[in-house]
């Protein structure tokens, strides 16, 4: 059964840095591609990063230039590097792993920034 764990969420101050970490188990994630998604209060999930099993990556506008996304598939993790954080940041953040979509989901992490 595959499930997913993130972890490294926490609380932090305006222009700070948090690294969020997935790590995959019950199966062979190196062709997958690996997501982060975030819900913050009132709205729907969306988008943040993936990473291609081929290593190719894709930002969201509002992430580009402040996240990294990479991945370890000798572990079957996949991180999230956050520097510069804003307050609309604040959300509970997925990760998620695929194919051709997203079939599998963490539960979350909050991410809580404050100004």
């Amino acid at each position: 059964q595959v499930q997913l764990v993130e972890s490294g969420g926490g609380k932090v101050q305006a222009g700070g840095s948090l690294r969020l970490s997935c790590a995959a188990s019950g199966g062979t994630f190196n062709t997958y591609t690996m997501g982060w998604f975030r819900q913050a209060p009132g709205k729907e999930r969306e988008f943040v990063a993936h990473i291609a099993g081929t290593g190719g990556t894709h930002y969201a506008d509002s992430a580009k230039g402040r996240f990294t996304i990479s991945r370890d598939n000798a572990k079957n993790t996949v991180h999230l590097q956050m520097n510069s954080l804003k307050p609309e940041d604040t959300a509970v953040y997925y990760c998620a792993v695929g194919v051709t979509s997203y079939n599998y989901w963490g539960q979350g992490t909050q991410v809580t920034v404050s100004s």
